[in-house]
Protein backbone atom coordinates (compact mmCIF):
# COMPACT_ATOMS: atom_id res chain seq x y z
CA UNK A 1 0.00 0.00 0.00
CA UNK A 2 1.21 3.69 -0.97
CA UNK A 3 2.15 5.81 2.03
CA UNK A 4 -0.11 8.61 2.75
CA UNK A 5 0.64 11.85 4.43
CA UNK A 6 -1.85 14.84 5.66
CA UNK A 7 -1.23 18.01 6.32
CA UNK A 8 -3.20 21.63 6.40
CA UNK A 9 -0.51 23.12 4.01
CA UNK A 10 1.16 21.07 1.12
CA UNK A 11 4.04 23.00 -0.51
CA UNK A 12 5.17 21.99 -4.05
CA UNK A 13 8.89 23.30 -4.45
CA UNK A 14 11.64 24.19 -2.48
CA UNK A 15 13.30 27.55 -3.72
CA UNK A 16 12.95 30.94 -2.20
CA UNK A 17 9.01 31.24 -2.81
CA UNK A 18 8.58 27.23 -1.54
CA UNK A 19 11.18 27.67 1.45
CA UNK A 20 9.81 31.21 2.81
CA UNK A 21 6.03 29.59 2.92
CA UNK A 22 7.58 26.89 4.58
CA UNK A 23 9.03 29.34 7.33
CA UNK A 24 5.75 31.07 8.06
CA UNK A 25 3.17 28.55 7.77
CA UNK A 26 5.59 26.30 10.11
CA UNK A 27 5.79 29.42 12.87
CA UNK A 28 1.96 29.50 12.25
CA UNK A 29 1.25 26.04 13.54
CA UNK A 30 0.53 24.71 10.30
CA UNK A 31 3.10 22.19 10.22
CA UNK A 32 3.54 21.85 6.21
CA UNK A 33 5.09 19.44 4.14
CA UNK A 34 7.33 20.38 1.26
CA UNK A 35 7.41 18.36 -1.56
CA UNK A 36 10.74 19.24 -3.02
CA UNK A 37 10.74 18.22 -6.50
CA UNK A 38 13.25 17.37 -9.08
CA UNK A 39 15.63 20.20 -8.15
CA UNK A 40 15.72 20.75 -4.82
CA UNK A 41 17.23 24.52 -3.72
CA UNK A 42 15.92 25.54 -7.31
CA UNK A 43 17.52 27.26 -9.47
CA UNK A 44 19.93 29.30 -7.36
CA UNK A 45 21.48 25.57 -6.70
CA UNK A 46 22.70 26.24 -9.75
CA UNK A 47 23.96 29.63 -9.16
CA UNK A 48 27.66 30.19 -7.33
CA UNK A 49 28.29 34.22 -6.28
CA UNK A 50 25.12 35.61 -5.42
CA UNK A 51 25.49 39.14 -4.03
CA UNK A 52 22.11 40.64 -4.66
CA UNK A 53 20.28 38.65 -1.61
CA UNK A 54 19.90 41.21 1.33
CA UNK A 55 21.53 40.79 4.63
CA UNK A 56 25.17 39.64 3.08
CA UNK A 57 27.45 42.46 3.04
CA UNK A 58 29.73 39.54 1.15
CA UNK A 59 29.29 37.45 -1.83
CA UNK A 60 27.88 34.45 -0.75
CA UNK A 61 26.52 31.00 -2.95
CA UNK A 62 22.99 30.15 -4.69
CA UNK A 63 23.62 26.30 -2.71
CA UNK A 64 24.83 27.15 0.67
CA UNK A 65 21.61 30.20 0.75
CA UNK A 66 19.19 27.67 -0.22
CA UNK A 67 20.56 24.99 2.17
CA UNK A 68 20.30 27.56 4.91
CA UNK A 69 16.62 28.49 4.19
CA UNK A 70 15.69 24.61 4.09
CA UNK A 71 17.68 24.43 7.77
CA UNK A 72 15.71 27.49 8.81
CA UNK A 73 12.09 26.05 7.73
CA UNK A 74 12.99 22.23 9.18
CA UNK A 75 14.08 23.76 12.66
CA UNK A 76 10.73 25.59 12.99
CA UNK A 77 8.93 22.58 12.24
CA UNK A 78 8.60 22.26 8.34
CA UNK A 79 9.16 18.40 6.58
CA UNK A 80 10.50 17.79 3.88
CA UNK A 81 9.84 15.10 1.66
CA UNK A 82 12.06 14.03 -1.18
CA UNK A 83 9.17 13.28 -3.99
CA UNK A 84 7.69 14.40 -7.30
CA UNK A 85 4.22 15.26 -7.65
CA UNK A 86 2.86 13.36 -10.79
CA UNK A 87 -0.83 13.64 -10.21
CA UNK A 88 -3.01 16.26 -8.30
CA UNK A 89 -7.19 16.69 -8.29
CA UNK A 90 -8.15 20.20 -7.02
CA UNK A 91 -11.24 19.25 -7.43
CA UNK A 92 -12.57 19.16 -3.93
CA UNK A 93 -10.80 19.82 -0.65
CA UNK A 94 -9.08 18.01 1.33
CA UNK A 95 -6.52 18.21 -2.04
CA UNK A 96 -5.27 14.85 -3.45
CA UNK A 97 -1.81 14.55 -5.04
CA UNK A 98 0.18 11.65 -5.67
CA UNK A 99 3.78 11.25 -5.90
CA UNK A 100 5.94 9.38 -8.49
CA UNK A 101 6.24 6.38 -6.27
CA UNK A 102 2.47 6.06 -5.45
CA UNK A 103 2.74 8.28 -2.38
CA UNK A 104 -0.84 10.11 -1.98
CA UNK A 105 -0.57 13.83 -0.02
CA UNK A 106 -3.78 15.25 1.05
CA UNK A 107 -4.15 18.87 2.14
CA UNK A 108 -6.28 21.41 3.08
CA UNK A 109 -4.46 23.68 1.42
CA UNK A 110 -1.61 23.68 -1.33
CA UNK A 111 0.82 26.66 -2.30
CA UNK A 112 2.19 26.43 -5.97
CA UNK A 113 5.99 27.38 -5.82
CA UNK A 114 7.10 24.83 -8.80
CA UNK A 115 9.20 28.14 -10.53
CA UNK A 116 10.37 28.33 -14.09
CA UNK A 117 13.31 27.07 -16.09
CA UNK A 118 15.57 29.74 -18.49
CA UNK A 119 15.67 28.31 -22.02
CA UNK A 120 18.58 27.39 -23.30
CA UNK A 121 20.39 26.89 -26.73
CA UNK A 122 21.44 23.28 -25.84
CA UNK A 123 25.02 23.56 -27.02
CA UNK A 124 27.23 21.43 -24.58
CA UNK A 125 29.47 24.52 -24.57
CA UNK A 126 26.45 26.12 -23.27
CA UNK A 127 26.41 23.78 -20.38
CA UNK A 128 30.04 23.16 -19.99
CA UNK A 129 30.78 27.68 -19.11
CA UNK A 130 27.47 28.02 -17.39
CA UNK A 131 28.51 30.29 -14.44
CA UNK A 132 31.64 30.79 -15.73
CA UNK A 133 30.69 33.69 -18.36
CA UNK A 134 27.35 31.94 -19.57
CA UNK A 135 24.10 33.56 -18.18
CA UNK A 136 20.76 33.63 -18.18
CA UNK A 137 20.07 36.33 -15.71
CA UNK A 138 21.22 39.59 -16.38
CA UNK A 139 19.96 41.46 -13.41
CA UNK A 140 21.32 38.54 -11.25
CA UNK A 141 24.37 39.03 -12.79
CA UNK A 142 25.31 42.00 -15.00
CA UNK A 143 27.49 43.05 -12.17
CA UNK A 144 29.93 40.73 -12.71
CA UNK A 145 30.72 42.29 -16.37
CA UNK A 146 31.57 45.94 -14.84
CA UNK A 147 33.25 47.81 -17.59
CA UNK A 148 34.03 44.37 -20.02
CA UNK A 149 32.37 43.25 -23.08
CA UNK A 150 29.08 41.24 -23.05
CA UNK A 151 26.41 40.00 -25.81
CA UNK A 152 22.77 38.89 -25.34
CA UNK A 153 21.19 36.06 -27.23
CA UNK A 154 17.40 36.66 -28.78
CA UNK A 155 15.70 38.83 -30.22
CA UNK A 156 12.13 39.24 -28.09
CA UNK A 157 10.83 41.29 -24.88
CA UNK A 158 13.57 39.84 -22.31
CA UNK A 159 16.65 40.10 -24.84
CA UNK A 160 15.93 43.70 -24.96
CA UNK A 161 15.51 44.63 -21.50
CA UNK A 162 18.41 42.84 -20.97
CA UNK A 163 20.51 44.30 -23.50
CA UNK A 164 19.41 48.04 -22.06
CA UNK A 165 19.75 46.75 -18.56
CA UNK A 166 23.53 45.58 -18.88
CA UNK A 167 24.18 49.41 -20.37
CA UNK A 168 23.85 50.26 -16.38
CA UNK A 169 27.35 47.98 -16.37
CA UNK A 170 29.18 48.01 -19.96
CA UNK A 171 29.75 49.98 -22.50
CA UNK A 172 29.82 47.83 -24.73
CA UNK A 173 26.82 45.72 -25.34
CA UNK A 174 26.29 43.44 -28.47
CA UNK A 175 22.78 41.75 -29.22
CA UNK A 176 22.76 38.82 -31.32
CA UNK A 177 19.61 37.40 -33.00
CA UNK A 178 18.97 35.06 -35.56
CA UNK A 179 16.59 36.53 -37.59
CA UNK A 180 16.46 40.22 -39.63
CA UNK A 181 13.78 41.76 -37.11
CA UNK A 182 13.02 41.93 -33.66
CA UNK A 183 9.79 39.91 -31.90
CA UNK A 184 10.25 42.74 -29.03
CA UNK A 185 7.83 45.23 -28.86
CA UNK A 186 8.17 48.80 -31.00
CA UNK A 187 8.98 50.87 -28.02
CA UNK A 188 11.71 48.87 -26.32
CA UNK A 189 13.04 48.68 -29.88
CA UNK A 190 12.81 52.05 -30.02
CA UNK A 191 15.26 52.05 -26.87
CA UNK A 192 17.55 50.01 -28.10
CA UNK A 193 18.15 51.16 -31.41
CA UNK A 194 18.56 54.34 -29.39
CA UNK A 195 20.86 53.48 -27.54
CA UNK A 196 24.68 54.54 -28.30
CA UNK A 197 26.25 51.07 -26.45
CA UNK A 198 24.14 48.55 -28.09
CA UNK A 199 24.41 47.32 -31.36
CA UNK A 200 22.86 44.73 -33.09
CA UNK A 201 23.95 41.59 -35.17
CA UNK A 202 21.59 40.29 -37.67
CA UNK A 203 21.32 36.82 -38.84
CA UNK A 204 23.92 34.89 -36.69
CA UNK A 205 23.01 32.40 -34.23
CA UNK A 206 25.72 31.27 -31.42
CA UNK A 207 27.59 28.03 -33.00
CA UNK A 208 29.85 27.67 -29.91
CA UNK A 209 30.70 29.54 -26.43
CA UNK A 210 34.80 29.55 -26.30
CA UNK A 211 36.53 28.71 -23.40
CA UNK A 212 40.16 31.00 -22.76
CA UNK A 213 43.15 29.17 -21.61
CA UNK A 214 43.32 27.91 -17.97
CA UNK A 215 40.59 29.02 -15.49
CA UNK A 216 39.57 32.27 -17.82
CA UNK A 217 36.02 30.98 -18.58
CA UNK A 218 34.14 32.63 -21.79
CA UNK A 219 36.48 34.16 -23.66
CA UNK A 220 34.44 34.57 -26.99
CA UNK A 221 31.36 33.41 -29.29
CA UNK A 222 31.59 32.12 -32.05
CA UNK A 223 28.73 33.01 -34.32
CA UNK A 224 27.21 31.50 -37.76
CA UNK A 225 25.40 33.50 -40.49
CA UNK A 226 22.06 31.97 -41.14
CA UNK A 227 21.99 32.57 -44.16
CA UNK A 228 25.37 32.04 -45.54
CA UNK A 229 27.18 29.57 -42.77
CA UNK A 230 29.83 31.68 -42.72
CA UNK A 231 31.48 31.65 -38.72
CA UNK A 232 32.91 34.56 -37.03
CA UNK A 233 34.13 35.21 -34.12
CA UNK A 234 33.80 38.07 -31.86
CA UNK A 235 35.39 38.67 -28.45
CA UNK A 236 33.30 38.82 -25.76
CA UNK A 237 33.40 38.51 -21.24
CA UNK A 238 29.87 37.58 -20.66
CA UNK A 239 27.30 35.97 -22.86
CA UNK A 240 23.48 35.86 -21.32
CA UNK A 241 20.74 34.02 -22.99
CA UNK A 242 17.52 35.88 -23.20
CA UNK A 243 15.45 32.99 -25.16
CA UNK A 244 12.42 33.52 -22.52
CA UNK A 245 11.48 30.83 -19.60
CA UNK A 246 9.51 27.72 -19.02
CA UNK A 247 7.61 27.97 -16.22
CA UNK A 248 6.68 23.89 -14.72
CA UNK A 249 2.80 24.45 -14.85
CA UNK A 250 2.20 21.11 -17.12
CA UNK A 251 1.15 19.65 -14.16
CA UNK A 252 -1.74 22.08 -13.17
CA UNK A 253 -2.92 22.70 -17.01
CA UNK A 254 -6.75 22.08 -16.66
CA UNK A 255 -6.89 22.63 -12.90
CA UNK A 256 -6.23 26.36 -12.52
CA UNK A 257 -6.20 29.15 -14.71
CA UNK A 258 -2.73 29.89 -16.80
CA UNK A 259 -2.32 33.02 -19.20
CA UNK A 260 -1.30 32.57 -22.76
CA UNK A 261 2.34 31.88 -21.93
CA UNK A 262 1.14 29.24 -18.97
CA UNK A 263 2.04 31.06 -15.82
CA UNK A 264 -0.24 30.70 -13.07
CA UNK A 265 -3.06 33.36 -12.98
CA UNK A 266 -3.73 35.04 -9.77
CA UNK A 267 -5.72 37.67 -8.12
CA UNK A 268 -3.55 41.13 -8.75
CA UNK A 269 -1.84 41.36 -4.98
CA UNK A 270 -2.51 38.43 -4.24
CA UNK A 271 -1.62 34.90 -4.50
CA UNK A 272 -4.86 33.43 -4.62
CA UNK A 273 -5.52 31.43 -8.08
CA UNK A 274 -8.37 30.52 -9.45
CA UNK A 275 -8.93 27.39 -7.08
CA UNK A 276 -10.02 28.61 -3.76
CA UNK A 277 -7.36 26.68 -1.20
CA UNK A 278 -4.48 27.05 -4.13
CA UNK A 279 -2.16 29.59 -4.07
CA UNK A 280 0.83 30.07 -6.29
CA UNK A 281 4.47 32.03 -5.42
CA UNK A 282 7.35 32.90 -6.76
CA UNK A 283 8.63 32.42 -10.94
CA UNK A 284 5.66 30.15 -11.81
CA UNK A 285 3.30 33.50 -11.48
CA UNK A 286 5.92 35.52 -12.31
CA UNK A 287 7.54 36.52 -15.36
CA UNK A 288 8.49 39.76 -14.71
CA UNK A 289 11.16 39.76 -11.86
CA UNK A 290 11.99 36.62 -11.36
CA UNK A 291 14.58 37.52 -8.26
CA UNK A 292 15.04 35.31 -5.17
CA UNK A 293 13.97 38.43 -3.01
CA UNK A 294 10.50 38.68 -4.81
CA UNK A 295 10.28 34.74 -4.80
CA UNK A 296 10.75 34.83 -1.30
CA UNK A 297 8.22 37.70 -0.77
CA UNK A 298 5.36 36.13 -2.65
CA UNK A 299 6.34 32.74 -0.49
CA UNK A 300 5.62 34.52 2.38
CA UNK A 301 2.03 36.65 1.13
CA UNK A 302 1.40 32.78 -0.12
CA UNK A 303 1.79 31.50 3.54
CA UNK A 304 -0.09 34.39 5.13
CA UNK A 305 -2.94 33.80 2.23
CA UNK A 306 -3.16 30.27 3.01
CA UNK A 307 -3.49 30.73 6.90
CA UNK A 308 -6.25 33.57 6.50
CA UNK A 309 -7.95 31.20 4.13
CA UNK A 310 -7.54 28.33 6.61
CA UNK A 311 -8.94 30.50 9.32
CA UNK A 312 -12.02 31.77 7.66
CA UNK A 313 -12.77 27.85 6.82
CA UNK A 314 -12.49 26.94 10.20
CA UNK A 315 -15.04 29.86 11.67
CA UNK A 316 -17.69 28.57 8.77
CA UNK A 317 -17.37 25.06 9.76
CA UNK A 318 -17.47 26.01 13.37
CA UNK A 319 -20.74 28.42 12.71
CA UNK A 320 -22.23 25.66 10.58
CA UNK A 321 -22.17 22.81 13.71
Amino acid sequence: MPATHSTRMLILGSGPAGLTAAIYAARAGMAPIVVQGIQPGGQLTTTTDVENYPGFRDVIQGPWLMEEMQAQAEHVGAQMMWDTIVEVDLSRRPFRLIGDGGTVYSCDVLVIATGAQAKWLGLESEQRLRGQGVSACATCDGFFYRGKKVAVIGGGNTAVEEALYLTNHSHDVTLIHRRDSLRAEKILQKRLFAHPQIKVLWNKEVAEFVHGDGNRGLVALDLKDTRSGAVERIDVDGGFVAIGHHPATELFQGHVDLDEDGYIKVTPGTTNTSVPGVFACGDVMDKIYRQAVTAAGTGCMAALDAERFLAEADYEALAAE
